[in-house]
């Protein structure tokens, strides 16, 4: 065993893993963090995507031993201080950006990690950046007028789907 210590969405978090546990295991198992979803277990989905050090990486193919001392972000750190969603979820939510609600922190993960690179990306560049997460719901057209509506692009004349 392992004693890892991180800084998961702003608190400090410690424990002991095998060598062998994935990121996406500890938040879920140890930390009951469990809004990261395991969806392939052979990181294709992108269910799992978080943030370290400020790069989302797929959680599913990192092991928590090696995270110590690393800054990590999840989609209950998402949200506003006060508890209100922030400006990408609520653009998810208001644009129709999900439906099972399986893929969606990856996506919104996805996306903040987008916008974070590029302010007003394109539909193109939304929709290559989110090659690596899989929706089966959705088609993805609402997903990327969330991503763009978050951006702060008008979207008025894009046709809900």
């Amino acid at each position: 065993m392992t004693q890892v210590t991180m800084t998961v969405n702003g608190k400090s978090v410690s424990g002991e893993v095998e060598g062998r546990t994935l990121l996406v295991d500890f938040l879920r198992e140890d930390l009951r963090l469990t809004g990261t979803h395991v969806g392939c277990d052979t990181s294709q989905c992108g269910a799992c995507v978080v943030h370290v050090n400020g790069n989302a990486i797929k959680s599913c193919t990192a092991l928590a031993a090696d995270l110590d001392g690393a800054d990590v972000r999840t989609i209950e750190g998402m949200a506003n201080a006060d508890g209100s969603l922030s400006v990408i979820q609520q653009a998810f939510q208001d644009h129709h950006g999900l439906q099972c609600g399986f893929c969606t922190p990856g996506m919104v993960m996805s996306a903040a990690a987008l916008l974070k690179e590029n302010a007003k990306p394109s539909e193109g560049e939304i929709r290559a950046h989110l090659e690596g997460n899989i929706c089966r719901c959705t088609g993805y057209h609402n997903i990327v007028k969330a991503i763009m509506a978050a951006s702060g692009q008008d979207v008025s004349s894009i046709a809900a789907e």
